[in-house]
């Protein structure tokens, strides 16, 4: 398995997101959902309908089997109200287009992630970049690793600080002024 990164810069997210949006709406609010929970793809594929009409996600950790409740941001609730406006509450939030009333699967959500990273020329990207740049973000703006720890369920907050790329910042900076 290829390690992935997390988004960094903004201006890459506001480009993806109106690649995704020209595209399929459907694949936009993917994204969006994605980089504003901090879930697992495995905890976002099976979503229905009735679960974004509330302003939190609340599951049951597919990789955990934990309970679980995020809140969502304004801006989140407000594209996913649109977005589920026309739909049924059994409906699947991602519907695949095969079958009938199937969630679009890891390798189709992969697949779309992936079309717009090549877009905007980025590598070392796929479905858990989602929950990385959810990460990365969310700790640039509050530095509150013990929180993101516990958002993200991990053992140690070193371990939630390489897992969102913040020592691998360090260390690029570091090098960039180290001299002999």
């Amino acid at each position: 398995m290829n390690f992935v990164q997390p988004i960094r810069d903004p201006e890459v997210i506001r480009e993806i997101k109106r690649f995704l949006k020209e595209k399929s709406h459907r694949n936009y609010i993917l994204f969006l959902v994605g980089i504003n929970s901090g879930l697992r793809i495995s905890d976002i594929l099976p979503l229905r309908v009735q679960d974004a009409k509330k302003p939190y996600f609340n599951l049951r950790e597919t990789k955990t089997n934990k309970q679980k409740r995020i809140d969502m941001t304004a801006a989140l609730r407000k594209e996913l109200n649109e977005y589920i406006q026309e739909k049924e509450d059994h409906e699947y939030l991602f519907a695949s287009r095969k079958g009938i009333n199937k969630p679009i699967g890891r390798s189709m959500a992969y697949k779309i992630l992936r079309e717009a990273a090549a877009h905007v020329n980025l590598d070392d990207i796929g479905t858990h970049t989602l929950r990385k740049t959810f990460g990365y973000h969310f700790y640039q703006q509050t530095k509150d690793v013990a929180l993101l720890q516990e958002i993200f369920n991990h053992s140690d907050p070193k371990v939630t600080l390489r897992y969102i790329g913040i020592n691998q910042d360090s260390m690029d900076k570091a090098m960039k002024k180290f001299k002999i």
